[in-house]
């Protein structure tokens, strides 16, 4: 009912700032948040200028998407320690799209009427912000939606072995599309499938034309960052704070080019203009629409699935709850609204993560301050980095893809403990290289998928037995002191009942029950034989078998995929056919969790068959959303009755 308190309700679950925030431990927290808010804005001015880089864009966007997003979450998180921004594997998705649409092709100029033609980098630069800005209100807008709708679940279809591996492919996409700044080579821009290995072909190709200069002084920033982070990793207990390596990297690196002129002395390629100050808003170019949808909700799943992982991570180990929807909304609302503001999309880092709860931060307290440093940079200091190498970039995007490319050693333990998950993890990986970021996530998660339909159609099936003096049953095929119990079959499937499977259902009971399967290993056709008489309905023996052929204790009978008429009267009994051993079997329902019109229809059918030789079908433990399934499916008669089901398999037997 609409009322005071609902509506209030909804206004802190969708702002849940105003919940916690009058009850911020002020003395308790403030002073860590403060600590790691700074900690993270300085990481947040080198990793913001890298990933424009990454992204094709201009560097000052890289810092407006260390600003806006971070600001905004604050007031939408439930998250206390995701440090949102610029993330590698987001950038290099958008800088494929920057590269394929607005190629630098489209941009080739004479100068001052000559015959040399350059890049109007401006000209080129402005498009792709507007495409990058339309690409990120579009992202944001599919994450509000699915939000609202409550589907954060959609990031289950992205299972830990895809993601794994989705996001190691992505860290060589990002490799091989630095290498052009490491070697100070020009390049092609190459889209689609293979792309990666046509750049990759291309700078080897091109390896003869390498700036030494440029070489040099990414191996250089290489070797120091790297250094100074595993020294930061083995003394984190005993450092205040992480040596912001980077930082420093980026302000020496700058200073050294201004003062030695390296742009022009030496060909090394720099960041160039900064622009200072904030831009006002502008709306995106809804007719890039139609050409990014599938992109932008590619990078909304994907930056989704990467931000709640490692909510879920820290909730876990600090003992709160993360509202899986409520941090879609916040992310796509943080991703709608820096659209308007020139920021490409963002999702969390690890690295920033881990150093803001290292430092001390307890709330997104933390991302204010960080933001505000962002905030005074783009106001004051942004402008001072315009002979910044952007090999220097490059290194610090390198450096900090280890964490990710440790992720090969997945193969090993994945070898020894999921062998299905390791084909997902490898086919991801795979697709993921060969046919760029986008078209690889759709067919990792098809491909992620088809495994769960073929873990379904390849069930593990058995024969139950009783635990003696209990009323436990178990396989008798992995339990020794299980017994079968006599005169009883008891049948079970470790998978549920589908049209995709219930065939081989069928044919597994009638393997498993062992004594209704001929000498030859098949079953032979139930339509009734010619009596030698003629009389054309009553039931025999095929012609070439005899009394006792088949052995004692054998019927002949199939387990037919189709319903068909009832057989008609005289039974076998009456007959003096042989007899099956057993007189009852008991199918135990407890892992169907559905079933659909073909299930209802085979299941029917065995019903029919055994009851042909005078069997009795019993089930146990059939949930009761099965049971209303099977009543909507017409499958009680008068001769299959719910008398047939029974709460649990040890009530069935009895």
């Amino acid at each position: 009912r609409c009322s005071a308190s609902t509506a209030k309700s909804l206004l802190f679950r969708f702002l849940p700032f105003l919940h916690w925030l009058p009850r911020y431990p002020v003395k308790d927290w403030l002073p860590g948040d403060i600590a790691s808010g700074f900690s993270v804005g300085i990481m947040h001015l080198p990793q913001g200028l890298a990933y424009a880089l990454l992204a094709g864009l201009p560097p000052v966007t890289g810092l407006y998407s260390s600003f806006y997003p971070v600001f905004l979450y604050f007031f939408f998180e439930t998250s206390r320690h995701n440090s949102v921004g610029p993330f590698a594997v987001i950038s290099v998705m958008i800088g494929s799209l920057t590269d394929s649409l607005v190629p630098s092709e489209n941009f080739l100029e004479s100068v001052n009427g000559t015959n040399i033609i350059m890049v109007n980098e401006e000209r080129r630069d402005a498009a792709r912000v507007e495409l990058v800005a339309t690409i990120t209100v579009l992202t944001g807008i599919f994450q509000v939606a699915l939000g609202l709708l409550q589907f954060g679940f959609v990031v289950t279809y992205l299972s830990d072995p895809l993601v794994r591996g989705y996001t190691t492919a992505a860290s060589v996409h990002v490799l091989i599309s630095q290498l052009k700044n490491v070697f100070g080579v020009s390049l092609s821009e190459h889209s689609g499938p293979l792309s990666l290995f046509m750049t990759f072909i291309e700078i080897s190709q091109k390896l003869r034309e390498t700036n030494v200069g440029t070489l040099v002084t990414a191996i250089i920033a290489m070797l120091v960052i790297f250094i100074v982070k595993e020294f930061n990793h083995e003394f984190a207990d005993k450092l205040p704070m992480p040596i912001p390596i980077e930082l420093i990297t980026i302000v020496i690196s700058t200073g050294i080019s201004y003062g030695v002129n390296l742009n022009a002395k030496f060909g090394i390629s720099v960041v160039g203009n900064i622009p200072s100050g904030l831009k006002p808003p502008v709306v995106p170019n809804i007719s890039y629409f139609g050409q990014v949808v599938g992109n932008a909700f590619a990078i909304a799943v994907v930056g989704y699935a990467i931000c709640i992982s490692l909510g879920k991570i820290f909730a876990l180990k600090h003992g709160y709850k993360v509202d899986s929807n409520q941090e879609l909304i916040a992310l796509g609302l943080c991703n709608f609204l820096g659209g308007f503001f020139q920021c490409f999309a963002i999702s969390c880092s690890m690295s920033r993560s881990l150093v803001q709860e290292s430092t001390g931060g307890n709330s997104q307290v933390a991302g204010v301050i960080a933001s505000l440093v962002i905030l005074v940079t783009i106001l004051k200091v942004g402008e001072l980095f315009r002979d910044l190498p952007k090999a220097i970039l490059s290194a610090i995007i390198i450096i900090n893809l280890k964490g990710m490319f440790k992720q090969f050693s997945d193969l090993c333990t994945l070898w020894k403990s999921n062998r299905v998950d390791l084909m997902v993890w490898i086919v991801t990986f795979v697709a993921t290289l060969m046919l760029n970021l986008d078209i690889g996530l759709g067919a990792s998660v098809a491909f992620g998928l088809l495994t769960v339909i073929f873990r379904t159609q390849l069930p593990h099936y058995s024969i139950l037995g009783r635990i003696p003096d209990t009323e436990v049953y178990r396989d008798v095929a992995e339990y020794r002191m299980a017994q079968e119990v006599p005169g009883v079959k008891i049948f079970r499937s470790s998978s549920t009942l589908y049209f995709a499977n219930v065939e081989l259902y069928a044919e597994a009971l009638k393997k498993k029950v062992g004594e209704l399967v001929s000498p030859g290993g098949t079953l032979p056709s139930q339509e009734c034989h010619q009596a030698p008489a003629g009389e054309a309905g009553s039931p025999s023996l095929p012609q070439d078998t005899e009394a006792g052929h088949n052995g004692p204790g054998v019927a002949v009978i199939e387990l037919s995929g189709a319903e068909g008429s009832a057989p008609t009267q005289p039974t076998l009994r009456t007959l003096g056919l042989p007899q099956p051993s057993f007189h009852a079997i008991i199918l135990d329902f407890s892992p169907v969790s559905f079933m659909d019109t073909v299930s209802i229809k085979i299941l029917k059918n065995i019903f029919r068959d055994f009851h042909e030789i005078e069997v009795d079908i019993f089930v146990a433990s059939c949930p009761a959303s099965v049971l209303a399934q099977l009543e909507r499916g017409n499958f009680f008669t008068s001769a299959i009755t719910k008398h047939c089901f029974f709460p649990s398999v040890h009530d069935a037997v009895v």
